[in-house]
């Protein structure tokens, strides 16, 4: 009996034109943080220079140097305390907001879910003075409380979209044995349910920390010298002296970006379930 033998099939053209797209994407939106990486590791000398070195020796003098300025680890903390703070608080408030979209259906869920995402309609900025007006009357300005408070109503929304989605792709028979066999509704939704939608809280967690992690505006606005982070420390600290120090830009700007790569790299599989809104379920 002849023996079929099957070749693997070799990538065509488009495919192959496909993959060297995507690979001169990544490596053009790369090269921003890979200036900012290799700048923070240059002698001062050598970062502003033309034509641009690209061979020197690396120091770890302009980090040593970023992190002795004062306020500096206080910028780092403050980040870390209102970024964690405000999306723990926002993904637990919308797992339990789309549990119940998705197993209660309340009257009106589909307008509701609307009325979610149009908070995202209008451009951040045009909040800054109502917010502004607001933390002034309720004295939350500079406060660890106002920051999260408002960082985790902004996260809220993003959240619960995905988080319904993964819900809406697990069957409901997993609530209906739980309670036949006795199990309360809370051991159901955080014992059963919750263990199965794992991929999008991480998802909704790197999202939304991506997020609070980055803003500047608002930290800026409603913030103060108690509650700066990064990205208020890097605008004012970078400019001490009149010109930009792009030493300190690199080195904080390194340690800044760093964690997030971290977090993304470790955690990809799990972000790209979740920008399926949990049509995916059993990839991960």
């Amino acid at each position: 009996m002849a023996e079929t033998i099957f070749k693997p099939k070799r990538k065509s053209g488009p495919i192959k034109f496909a993959t060297l797209g995507a690979w001169g994407i990544s490596i053009l939106f790369f090269l921003p943080v890979a200036w900012i990486i290799s700048t923070a590791f240059k002698p001062k000398a050598s970062i502003v220079v033309s034509p641009p070195v690209f061979i020197f020796k690396p120091t770890l003098n302009n980090i040593t140097e970023a992190l002795s300025f004062d306020n500096t680890l206080s910028y780092f903390t403050h980040s870390i305390i209102y970024s964690f703070g405000s999306v723990i608080i926002a993904i637990l408030v919308a797992y339990l907001a789309a549990y119940s979209f998705s197993r209660y259906k309340p009257a009106g869920t589909d307008f509701l879910m609307f009325l979610l995402l149009s908070t995202r309609f209008v451009p951040a900025a045009a909040f800054v003075v109502p917010y502004f007006q607001l933390f002034n009357l309720l004295k939350l300005k500079d406060s660890y409380i106002g920051l999260i408070a408002f960082y985790a109503m902004f996260s809220i929304p993003f959240s619960v979209w995905i988080l319904k989605g993964f819900l809406d792709g697990i069957s409901q028979r997993f609530d209906e044995t739980g309670l036949v066999y006795g199990a309360s509704r809370w051991h159901i939704m955080f014992k059963v349910i919750l263990p199965q939608v794992k991929p999008g809280l991480v998802a909704s967690f790197v999202f939304n920390i991506l997020f609070v992690w980055n803003e500047f505006l608002f930290n800026f606005q409603l913030g103060g010298a108690k509650t700066f982070g990064i990205p208020v420390g890097l605008f004012t600290g970078s400019t001490k002296g009149g010109a930009i120090d792009w030493a300190y830009v690199a080195s904080i700007g390194t340690l800044y970006v760093l964690p997030l790569v971290v977090v993304i790299y470790a955690f990809q599989k799990y972000l790209l379930v979740g920008l399926t809104f949990g049509t995916v379920r059993g990839e991960v």
